[in-house]
């Protein structure tokens, strides 16, 4: 057996990602490394194949459906969806600005999600549908939600110190945010997405909150340093610092004009001011002028009173009377003016007033969209700076690591029926990874130039036994074949095609798969669920169902006829846990 195609990786998932059947065989995902306040904390996820697969639309579709339910009417406060199994809590409260609204996503206890990945596609999907993000934006978003609801775990003071009233009133201690073990998702979560604006588009949102430095350091525990979708994230940021950008500008454009017609309005008022000004010491003047020509009549009247006939003092009498009601009038008239200018003037010290408070309003306004812009691009630029030191450090351990690594299986149960593929250091022994995927059956494991291909998972609960592919890098399950397995199939590997025991109910077949686990081709004939299966020059001989021992031809996988002789020598490449031989063939 060529070395190269030996023991070397594991799987992960439901391929990471294509099942929400909740089983019992569990896995670490060191990928999703967290700490919160000093404590180190790893999801646990379901790492084996499954008896029904959903597929990513399908499991998109369940955020999606609660999504629109929220775009349809985004300001009605409540809860949307199925309590039992998923649902969102939707808390706003327009009516006051401090701390965050919030959707709060409910796992019901009826739900089956049982992988961090699908539970991020359903939360991004809702996202997607409810706000108008990307598929990608919104996925990234996804990530760091639940890594911020994984920190912030159990932590209600910290919620309540965020949010809103309407959202910590919905908000219970002993389930707030994600727990990282899947197990305790059903019945037992609330994840809090803060809301900074449902206009917001990019930013509906609040990116800072779910990225601040606990959530990033937590992102620094995972072997990539979780670099590419903290990238994502600097990137969403910069967009928004743009978006915030524009809005300032425009912001200040209108605060420029609201200051401008200010300045026209104080030009007005400092007129209607003036104006008022001369009119007041107008109908003053005209007022003393009054007054004076009022004691004038006055003493001519008296004089007039005490000479009777004196026709003189009469007339000078009458003449002082006249003089003294019209400038009796001309002091009505020069107050009624000067009443009309301090009312206008009032009235333009209001508008003048009301401009002013436009102009702070717009200039306040502009600020705050500023604030925003420079506080993005200053997160953005900050965060860019930690990852390019990140993957300065990557990169020298990645060369250390290559030039010292090896894959191998290692037990997992004393029976040796399963096993795991771990990373090590040849040098020291020192075990650098483990694969999640710890229901690796028969011992046997291929590399080829995609990954790893083995025979994978248990008939526990919702569990399948599936030939599986292993990603390479993070050694997760990358694919997995439709068809269910034998759980006690041997796996042979021939030209870069694998053979295989498939069940078909209680029925029995060889089954030949390519590299993508994708099958193509089975026998015709049935065989024993835990039959050999040996690759010779002749064909391939497995043991049918009756326990008789047959040849099948290697290019369709039917019988080849009693006539067919065999040549002498057969090489047999893998029988059952047997290493390569050559035998003899009687």
């Amino acid at each position: 057996m060529n070395s190269k195609k030996v023991l070397k990786k594991l799987f992960f998932t439901i391929l990471a990602g294509f099942t929400l059947s909740a089983v019992s065989a569990i896995s670490v995902d060191r990928n999703e490394i967290e700490s919160a306040e000093g404590k180190e904390v790893v999801f646990r996820n379901y790492s084996g194949p499954h008896s029904v697969i959903n597929t990513i639309e399908q499991i998109r579709a369940i955020g999606a459906e609660l999504g629109n339910q929220v775009k349809d009417n985004p300001n009605k406060i409540g809860t949307i969806g199925n309590s039992n199994r998923y649902a969102v809590i939707h808390a706003i409260d327009p009516t006051t600005k401090e701390k965050f609204d919030a959707d709060i996503f409910i796992i019901g206890r009826g739900a089956t999600v049982d992988h961090i990945t699908n539970l991020r596609r359903i939360i991004g999907a809702y996202l997607v549908s409810a706000y108008g993000y990307s598929y990608k934006d919104a996925e990234t978003i996804a990530t760091f939600v639940t890594v911020y609801n994984a920190v912030y775990r159990k932590n209600l003071d910290y919620f309540q110190t965020k949010y809103k009233n309407i959202v910590t009133e919905k908000l219970s201690a002993s389930i707030v945010g994600l727990s990282t073990d899947y197990e305790e998702w059903p019945g037992k979560t609330q994840i809090v997405i803060p809301l900074s604006d449902l206009n917001g588009g990019l930013s509906t949102v609040d990116t800072s909150l779910i990225s601040d430095k606990e959530v990033i350091k937590s992102m620094q525990d995972e072997d990539d340093k979780g670099v590419d979708t903290r990238k994502d994230m600097v990137d969403i940021k910069e967009r928004e610092a743009d978006n915030a950008q524009e809005k300032a500008d425009a912001a200040q454009k209108k605060a420029d004009e609201e200051k401008a017609r200010l300045a026209e309005e104080q030009k007005k008022k400092a007129e209607a001011d003036a104006a008022a000004a001369k009119a007041k010491a107008d109908a003053d003047k005209k007022k003393a002028e009054a007054d004076a020509a009022k004691k004038k009549a006055d003493e001519a009247k008296e004089a007039a009173k005490n000479n009777p006939n004196d026709k003189q003092a009469q007339k000078d009498a009458k003449d002082a009377q006249k003089e003294a009601d019209n400038a009796k009038k001309d002091a009505e008239n020069a107050q009624k003016q000067a009443d009309d200018a301090q009312k206008q003037a009032d009235e333009q010290s209001q508008k003048t007033d009301e401009q002013s408070q436009k102009a702070d309003e717009a200039q306040k306004s502009a600020d705050e969209q500023q604030e925003k812009a420079d506080q993005k691009r200053d997160e953005a630029q900050a965060e860019r700076e930690s990852i390019a030191k990140d993957q300065k450090e990557l990169l020298e351990s990645q060369r250390n690591l290559e030039a010292n690594v090896m894959y191998g299986l290692k037990n997992v149960d004393d029976a040796g029926v399963t096993s795991q593929i771990i990373k090590m250091n040849p040098q020291d022994g020192t075990v650098t990874k483990e694969s999640p995927v710890k229901v690796i059956r028969a011992r046997t494991v291929y590399e080829d130039e995609k990954g790893f291909i083995a025979v994978a998972g248990t008939n526990v609960g919702n569990g399948a036994v599936r030939l599986v592919q292993i990603d390479k890098k993070n050694l997760e399950i990358a694919a997995e074949s439709a068809e269910k397995l034998s759980e006690f199939s041997v796996l042979v590997e021939q030209g870069g095609n694998y053979f295989c025991t498939l069940q078909d109910g209680n029925d029995c077949y060889i089954a030949k798969f390519n590299n993508n686990v994708e099958k193509l081709m089975q026998s015709n004939v049935k065989v024993k669920a835990a039959t050999p299966i040996t690759i010779t020059n002749a064909g391939i001989m497995v043991t049918d169902s009756n326990g008789q021992p047959i040849i099948l031809d290697p290019t369709n996988l039917t019988s080849i006829s009693s006539e067919s002789k065999p040549d002498n020598r057969t090489l047999i490449q893998r029988t059952g846990d047997a290493a390569s031989n050559v035998l003899d063939a009687k």
